[in-house]
């Protein structure tokens, strides 16, 4: 019975806290059944590398989830594929797509789009006078008033919701496939959004392509030009791993003023005040790069990673995994493992004070107990270079810029979050501070023209002023200078 109550709590709202106390109890590798579905979990490191990577062909292939892979993908995209020739194909071409080289070709965009969270969290808080809840800005933080891009946020949590490891019993318990449901329902018209959002993107990117037009370097671009060649379904789906780590960070630094104030004399000293923290600037600021790595060890976006399917029966140390079977990978654990972090439910800024790895260098580490918060093996993040310097860029950026306060009568709860498989926390705000004249330089230019308005609302007080006056004498003269400043108090 006490088995059957960690299952429901375990397809419920925490599932990776339920896998923590069943590692505790049952060891590194157990296995469970969720209906007619065998999974094992694993939650050591070593483990993890010993099946993933070192038999990687055989634990690398993927379940065909009933609602994320036959309803809503419908057998497209790399999480979603079975491992083999097509998935190695699209696999390498990800990869060339997303290296470090070529993300260095997309650095003006990355710039600019950290720019605009700046920008826009400082519009959006008044320059600090009100609070705001941080989840629209960081959601997208470029265009985020752009109504596509608004739309694609709702498609991803409504994808985030649906498609959890966890998430559906419909997944595990195949007679629920065979009659129409709720889950059924939202994952066909998923599809059709998806479809509707993002292939309208790439076909209005395709038409400026194929007349001849300008179109700037991009994902959609490239794909296209290789469409052909490489045999591509161009079918996407973002995800919020970005966007959840900064959501976090927002979140949490308000409670650790000290480390907020540490950062920002690293900025003062590296980078000054008049100008904004570029990716060059990285190397020279460990500190901050040790806060973004510690808020991703503390509060991932993603506790569950995609699991893996094996595809032919293998046995490990006197385990028989089963062709067929899924392998999670319970990743709260192994970022709360006390063998490899001390003291490791506490928030320490420290702890990667002395890796000067980047994430993507630390995966290939030879002792496991050395990486840092990636997936193993094939299934590493892809997009992994460009994730890093989109937190760099975001993070530094918004450091530079601000001071981050709690409101008293408002805690920020770090221990609830929201999502059924990527994880945010819950609805929060916060007061945004800007810390000097430099984060808004045209407040300089508004702080003058706000003074001139005010400068020709006296004059125009003082001729009306004076015209009443020349009325009462009988006089006229001032009409023409009265006419003349209408245009004025229509404005001011």
């Amino acid at each position: 019975m006490e088995l059957c109550r960690d299952v429901e709590k375990s397809t419920n709202i925490y599932p990776e806290r339920v896998l923590h106390t069943w590692a505790s109890k049952y060891g590194h590798l157990f296995s469970i059944w969720m209906g007619t579905q065998l999974a094992v979990v694993i939650s050591d490191p070593k483990v993890a590398r010993d099946l993933l990577v070192n038999n990687g062909a055989l634990f690398s292939s993927r379940k065909r989830y009933f609602v994320k892979n036959q309803t809503v993908l419908r057998g497209r995209a790399i999480t979603a594929s079975e491992y083999g020739d097509t998935w190695r194909h699209h696999r390498k071409l990800a990869m060339q797509l997303l290296t470090l080289k070529a993300v260095e070709g997309y650095a003006d965009n990355l710039n600019y789009e950290a720019r605009i969270l700046t920008r826009t969290l400082m519009e959006g808080s008044r320059f600090g006078h009100i609070p705001l809840n941080p989840h629209h800005y960081a959601g997208r933080y470029a265009l985020n008033e752009d109504p596509l891009v608004a739309r694609a946020l709702e498609l991803t949590v409504e994808f985030m919701d649906l498609t959890g490891p966890w998430a559906n019993a419909i997944d595990f318990f195949e007679p629920l496939q065979w009659i129409p449901s709720t889950m059924k329902h939202r994952g066909h018209k998923l599809h059709d959004n998806l479809i509707e959002v993002y292939g309208g993107m790439i076909m209005r990117v395709k038409t400026k392509f194929d007349a001849g037009k300008f179109v700037p370097d991009c994902l959609v671009k490239t794909l296209l030009q290789n469409q052909e060649k490489e045999k591509l379904d161009c079918a996407c789906c973002l995800l919020f791993l970005i966007s959840g780590i900064i959501q976090w960070f927002l979140a949490l630094i308000p409670s650790y003023p000290e480390v907020a104030l540490r950062t920002q004399k690293d900025l003062d000293e590296v980078v000054g005040r008049a100008r904004l923290p570029a990716a060059e600037d990285e190397i020279n600021l460990p500190y901050i790069r040790a806060v973004i790595k510690e808020v991703q060890r503390v509060h991932a976006s993603f506790w569950t990673a995609t699991p893996h399917y094996t595809s032919e029966n293998f046995s490990y140390k006197g385990h028989f995994i089963p062709k067929n079977t899924l392998v999670v990978l319970n990743c709260w654990t192994l970022h709360h493992n006390e063998a490899r972090y001390n003291d490791p439910m506490k928030f320490n800024s420290d702890r990667f004070l002395e890796d000067n790895l980047s994430c993507a260098e630390s995966a290939k580490l030879p002792d496991v107990m050395d990486h840092d918060h990636w997936a193993f093996g094939a299934g590493i993040c892809p997009g992994i270079h460009v994730a890093e310097r989109e937190l760099w860029l975001a993070i530094s950026q918004l450091l530079w810029a601000f001071n981050f306060y709690s409101l008293p009568d408002e805690p920020i709860s770090l221990e609830e979050y929201e999502g059924l498989s990527g994880r945010t926390p819950v609805p929060f705000r916060l007061r945004l501070e800007p810390r000097h004249d430099q984060v808004n330089p045209s407040r300089k230019f508004e702080d003058w023209t706000g003074s001139l308005a005010d400068r020709i609302r006296e004059l125009a007080r003082d001729l009306d002023r004076w015209h009443r006056e020349d009325r009462r004498r009988g006089r006229r003269e001032s009409m023409g200078n009265r006419a003349m400043l209408r245009p004025l108090k229509s404005v001011f």
